[in-house]
């Protein structure tokens, strides 16, 4: 009988099986992709090329199939055609590739493909598609991602112009593939039948004729063009030129007023940035760009055109727009002499510096290799976000060695990445430590004895080197350049040092008189922290507790000028309250300010002071302490707050923010202790975030909670085999790019993140249990729930096989002291009552725990968060807190 109705079972699965090949027109397409790339081993078999998890929302998987480019600079392309059925959104993009094989790759729709082959060379004069290619995608290293705001998709499929998709891939250099290995980079779709409320779009401004003549600093391409449709709603751009491009800059013009849409150096990651303003673009609005080129090295006179020798000139929007008028794809060129551009704002003739270590990279990749950006637009975007339940932990072991340490003020890394803690030895800032005048009251301890300043091993946390020796009374900030040279600051002397990385306690540069404080360009009052321009060796000082101010210096100590606090609405600006923190940023030219009374974050173009950004966030509990920043997906901000002075409630806590959206990533804090006045904090080159309390005396350590795993499990004697886990198509709770309105912007609530360890036992649980359901259907649950004869009968057999294996005569049964319990205790694992499947699978080789571990049996529901979440991330402001004196560090 149980024969029987397994043969039953069999029989209606496979009917079933067959029949979704007539009911799903995706089943098709991913029985096409499957075969286009039969006989391809290389490639891990984890991906699905369309899954559908509801009746609306489906991913769809472009990957290269299992390819090894026989040359460097290679441009391979590979087509899938759009389901046809219906219309359909793209309304997000999961990248799958390696920086160290993939230098970028572009997704373009289009109407017909170039080649109906498996995969294509698209460098050549073939390109990617028949014509009219339309970008809809691009990811490449070091820049920012690429995410729609909600509501917003791209439409494709169905009444459009786009049938298929083309993911077109460049390779840097060849030599990644000497090991044989095949690449199968590519893209995941996330998609949705539903219709969206706003479609996405691109506007392309390009210039025909400029000529730049040999020999010449500066020549201006300008593109200027009317607008005569629906309002449309800019939220990203790019900018794009080949070799001699210095700065593209692209604004709205309304009544005489121009409005930055985006402003890049075109040798940078040529990706699309989120827009610097939210701004919205009407009928009789003028769009207008400008390309600044220089002719210096060249004999002959360059003229625009899709080879490396020739130039480009395009600024590119992405854009949404009301779906009822929307247009997905429009263009202006007008490169014609316009008095127009006699009153573009200064800032678009301005460089923008770009280092020289970011020119080798560029270049090491094939920068210039453009054959005709038109079709190829070649494109620069970022590596992957942040993993999904990405988190920070304490490392709970380091230092190895005690650290003797008084208050830590300061924090920083060298070229090494080794740690450089700046504490002040048996000195401590009190209420007695000034007078009402700032001036310092306890002079007759002499300068600290002990070394200030050391220089420690960021594994093991042994001290590498000391100094500093009876030169400082109250340290405060610190910073180092790219010479190893140390940057100093001192509340006591209201003095900046400059250190030789030698141990010499002589300082090369002083700025400032001591025990002097005041308020011009050559006094500071309680100067707080310093950052360097790794460019230009530019110096940038925090002026400070009383002055609330930014100076920046020549690397020789020359003041060239400061600024205050700023806002993008005048009529809301708050000056500095003791600016605390500084963190400059390399990949961006700019200089973020923490500002700590004012619980927010600011950030300056660093060669001018001019503002582009403040985040504000509830979280902070009124306070921001310090800032240190990573370039790595995007930009990323590192952030500890402290307790108000005020009244606002929030416990001090570690924070992950994006530069690009200002979203609140991870929040962190030690787990063996508490925070208790976290006074700096700074990032190395591995992710390692090091925190420095001021009260507590010492330093924490924090590693990736999955390094932290791999590590906990091989210091036990554990080896795990780690397996890739398959592709889950689940909403990241890492929220995307902010939301931004389809009217005039206005302040939105914020919605409370989780706290850290039960956001991440919640994705744990839905990513565990989404995988489980991803590839069943109603129709194989119904058939099951027919058969409990079918389990009965099994359990009787099995239990009868076990009992007659037992006791044969030849068996022989051992009992160790830890096996009482069994298999249960194994699952249960240590902690009494938990179900823990992660122990158990990691006690059998070649099992990973990842995504097992705090496995209870709490739902919930993902989608409808996300669904819910509102992030229109318009800058928030608060009123002056009452007068009262800031609490001293």
């Amino acid at each position: 009988m149980g024969v029987l109705i397994c043969y039953a079972v069999i029989l209606a699965l496979v009917c079933q099986s067959r029949s979704l090949a007539v009911r799903n027109p995706l089943y098709r397409i991913k029985r096409y992709q499957e075969n286009e790339r039969a006989g391809v081993n290389d490639c891990p078999r984890t991906w699905q090329p369309v899954t559908q998890p509801n009746a609306y929302n489906y991913s769809m998987d472009i990957r290269m199939p299992g390819v090894i480019p026989a040359v460097s600079e290679a441009y391979l392309c590979v087509a899938v055609q759009v389901p046809r059925e219906r219309e359909s959104y793209i309304v997000d993009f999961v990248p799958h590739a390696s920086m160290d094989t993939t230098h970028h790759m572009l997704l373009y729709g289009c109407s017909a493909p170039s080649s109906s082959d498996s995969y294509w060379d698209c460098g050549t004069e073939q390109g990617p598609c028949v014509h009219d290619p339309k970008i809809i995608y691009a990811w490449a290293r070091n820049a920012p991602p690429t995410r729609l705001p909600k509501d917003v998709g791209f439409k494709v499929g169905g009444d459009t112009t786009i049938t298929h998709f083309v993911l077109q891939m460049h390779y840097g250099d060849v030599s990644a593939f000497r090991d044989g290995h095949r690449d199968c980079s590519g893209v995941t779709l996330k998609m949705t039948s539903k219709p969206q409320p706003f479609i996405a779009g691109i506007y392309l401004m390009m210039s025909m004729n400029t000529k730049i003549p040999p020999g010449k600093k500066v020549t201006n391409a300008d593109i200027a063009c009317p607008y005569r449709s629906y309002p449309m709603y800019p939220f990203a751009f790019r900018t794009h030129t080949h070799r001699l491009g210095k700065v593209v800059s692209g604004y709205r013009v309304r009544d005489g007023k121009w409005t930055l849409i985006g402003r890049q150096s075109p040798q940078l990651p040529q990706a699309f940035y989120p827009a610097a303003n939210a701004v919205e673009v009407l009928y009789g609005d003028t769009l207008a760009a400008r390309c600044v080129f220089t002719g210096e090295g060249k004999t002959s006179v360059t003229t625009i055109g899709g080879t490396s020798e020739d130039e480009m000139c395009n600024f590119y929007i992405m854009y949404y727009m009301d779906s009822k008028h929307a247009v997905p794809y429009m263009n202006c060129i007008d490169d014609e002499e316009n008095d127009l551009f006699r009153n573009i704002p200064k800032e678009a003739n301005i460089p923008i510096p770009v280092s020289p270590e970011m020119m080798m990279v560029m270049q090491a990749h094939g920068h210039h290799t453009d054959f005709h950006d038109g079709a190829n637009l070649q494109q620069r975007e970022e590596e992957a976000g942040l993993d999904q339940g990405y988190h920070l932990e304490e490392m709970v072991d380091w230092p190895e060695v005690q650290l003797q340490l008084g208050q830590v003020s300061g924090l920083a890394v060298d070229s090494s990445d080794n740690l450089v803690i700046f504490h002040r030895g048996d000195h401590r800032w009190g209420v007695n430590s000034f007078d009402n005048q700032r001036i310092y009251q306890q002079r007759s301890l002499g300068p600290i004895q002990q070394s200030t300043i050391l220089v420690v091993d960021p594994v093991k946390g042994k001290v590498l080197k000391a100094s500093g020796r009876n030169m400082f009374y109250l340290p405060h900030g610190i910073t180092t350049d790219k010479s190893d040279n140390y940057w100093v600051t001192d509340v006591a002397l209201h003095q900046v040092f400059k250190l030789g990385p030698d141990g010499r306690d002589k300082p090369l540069v002083v700025l400032g008189q001591a025990f002097k404080p005041g308020d011009d360009k050559s006094h500071f009052c309680q100067p707080t922290d310093v950052a360097v321009d790794s460019l230009t060796g530019n110096v940038y000082v925090s002026d400070g507790y009383c002055n609330s101010r930014i100076l920046q210096f020549s690397p020789e100590g020359n003041y060239l000028r400061q600024w205050g606090a700023e806002s993008s609405d005048k009529r809301k600006r708050i000056p500095f309250k003791i600016p605390h923190s500084l963190a400059f940023l390399p990949d961006k030219r700019e200089l973020c300010v923490a500002d700590r009374e004012n619980g927010r974050i600011q950030c300056f173009l660093a060669e001018s002071g001019q503002f582009v950004k403040e985040i504000k966030k509830n979280e902070f509990g009124g306070e921001v302490f310090a800032i240190s920043y990573s370039p790595v997906h995007g930009g990323l901000i590192y952030a500890v707050n402290g307790e108000s002075a005020y009244g606002q409630s929030a416990l001090p806590q570690g924070f992950v923010i994006s530069y690009s959206t200002k979203e609140i990533l991870d929040y962190f804090s030690p787990d063996t202790q508490e925070f208790k006045m976290p006074h700096d904090i700074v990032v190395t080159k591995d992710g390692s975030v090091f925190v420095g309390d001021v009260a507590s005396d010492t330093v924490i350590k924090f590693i990736s909670a999955e390094k932290a795993e791999h590590r906990s499990v091989k210091k036990g004697g554990i080896e795990v085999q780690e397996i890739e886990e398959t592709e889950t198509f689940v909403q990241t709770h890492l929220k995307p790019l902010q939301e931004l309105p389809a009217q005039p912007p206005e302040a939105a609530p914020q919605k409370t993140p989780e706290p850290p360890r039960k956001l991440k036992e919640k994705q744990k649980i839905e990513s565990v249990a989404k995988q489980s359901a991803q590839g069943m259907s109603v129709a194989i649950i119904t058939t099951l729930l027919l058969i409990p004869l079918v389990l009965v009968i099994a359990i009787g057999v099995f239990l009868r096989w076990r009992k007659t294996r037992m006791y044969r005569d030849d068996s022989e049964v051992k009992l160790e002291p830890s096996s009482s319990g069994g298999l249960l205790e194994k699952i249960r694992g240590k902690a009494g009552g938990g179900l823990n499947l992660g122990n158990f699978f990691a006690s059998h080789r070649g099992y990973s725990r990842k995504g097992f571990d705090r496995l209870s049996t709490e739902g919930s529901d993902q989608e409808k968060d996300d669904e819910d979440a509102t992030d229109s991330e318009n800058e928030e402001y608060s009123a002056p807190p009452p007068a009262a004196s800031a609490s001293a560090s």
